[in-house]
């Protein structure tokens, strides 16, 4: 090749399909075409949709909307207390689930925080159990761990609290009050499956079909522990249009709309952060609740005894949700007929909506949680007479 042909074709290289796109400077011209053919409005409003898309996908975690201080730092949690200064009644302790994601689902935002309208409707005295994401070191914590560590916080607090189960933190709470009667003034369950062979939900399907080494082997990958990451996909998987389509669509749909795109980047900050689990206390959820209902047989063995849900006789509040796919009515309205609480100081409640929106749901803690803040008053109240 001459030295001629040889600067000629240095300046004309051929053409690789993409190439001109990883060349810095060409972004500009492609934006001013892109801008030229659908209009600038729209260009800018494609431009922040990339971005808010790219933000919920990989969003940093969520705070406590809710000024606390941390009462007690334990190896399992941290108890957060939400109390007006020199407050004084019974404790509120809201049992925050422990299912892959943070306890921040019961104070999510200003305005739309359960321990925000628990205190509103006149309760002073308001905690809840900050769940630690399990390190290696916590690998091996069974369920008893959690059990002793929640009886250290109702000691600290005085000896006695009306426990506030929300889904996971429910059957832990149903367990609690099972094995130290004494302690609980009331019951509060919500979105809890206490009888997991009730109703026909999904995860009862689930923990039935799939054999014990499907999560053994899900336990053992993570290096002992059950990663968030994985649950989330599994979550995500029983609506997968929902999680990797419509939720995007509806991102687009609205980007011009700050309120809705500020509450989608709120609920992504707390759903797209899970956090992981001792492998040893999901193991045992997993065999012991969800495959062989121990605790509504009252087989299951907590601290050393077995637990009877006919010791627990304190007034109870059962909450579900009516488009609840998780925990569904069934298993939380079982509790009825097993525990030992007269059915007159039983209370029953179906709320519309799902599993998540019985905790963080405008709705709901606009229609619902000031009627149960009052219920607890009363019980409070009623002891105290």
């Amino acid at each position: 090749m001459s030295r001629l042909k040889m600067v000629e074709h240095s300046k004309h290289p051929p053409h690789v399909p993409g190439r001109e796109h990883s060349v810095p400077w060409f972004w500009p011209f492609a934006a001013a075409i892109e801008m030229t053919r659908i209009g600038l409005k729209q260009f800018q409003d494609n431009l922040k949709f990339v971005a808010e898309a790219e933000t919920i996908t990989a969003p940093a975690p969520l705070g406590w909307a809710t000024r606390n201080r941390v009462l007690l730092e334990l190896d399992t949690m941290r108890l957060r207390d939400f109390s007006a200064p020199r407050a004084k009644g019974t404790p509120v302790l809201v049992d925050a689930p422990y299912a892959g994601h943070a306890s921040t689902i019961a104070d999510y935002a200003k305005g739309q925080s359960l321990v925000e309208t628990l205190r509103a409707s006149g309760l002073d005295r308001v905690l809840v159990t900050d769940w630690k994401a399990a390190t290696s070191a916590m690998k091996d914590y069974d369920i008893d761990k959690y059990l002793a560590e929640i009886n250290v916080a109702v000691d600290d607090l005085g000896g006695a609290v009306h426990l506030v189960g929300l889904c996971q933190g429910g059957w832990m709470s149903t367990m609690y009050a099972a094995r130290f009667p004494e302690k609980v003034r009331s019951l509060v369950l919500a979105g809890s499956p206490i009888d997991t062979d009730a109703g026909h939900g999904p995860i009862k399907k689930m923990s039935h079909s799939l054999p014990m080494r499907f999560y053994e082997e899900m336990v053992s990958a993570g290096g002992g522990r059950m990663l968030g990451r994985a649950m989330l996909a599994g979550w995500k998987d029983m609506h997968p249009e929902k999680q990797y389509v419509d939720k995007y669509i509806d991102l687009y749909a609205h980007i011009e709309d700050d309120g809705y795109v500020t509450r989608t980047e709120g609920f992504e900050r707390w759903y797209e952060n899970p956090i992981d689990l001792p492998g040893r206390y999901y193991l045992q959820a997993i065999e012991e609740l969800f495959k062989n209902n121990r605790l509504a047989k009252g087989e299951f063995v907590g601290l050393g005894r077995k637990l009877d849900l006919k010791r627990i006789k304190v007034p109870v509040f059962l909450l579900a949700g009516d488009a609840d796919d998780i925990t569904t009515r069934e298993q939380v309205f079982a509790a009825q007929r097993l525990l030992g609480t007269p059915a007159r100081n039983i209370t029953r409640k179906l709320a519309p909506g799902g599993h998540i929106g019985l905790f963080m749901g405008s709705n709901t803690l606009a229609d619902t949680w000031p009627e149960i803040g009052r219920w607890i008053a009363q019980c409070d109240a009623m002891r105290g007479a």
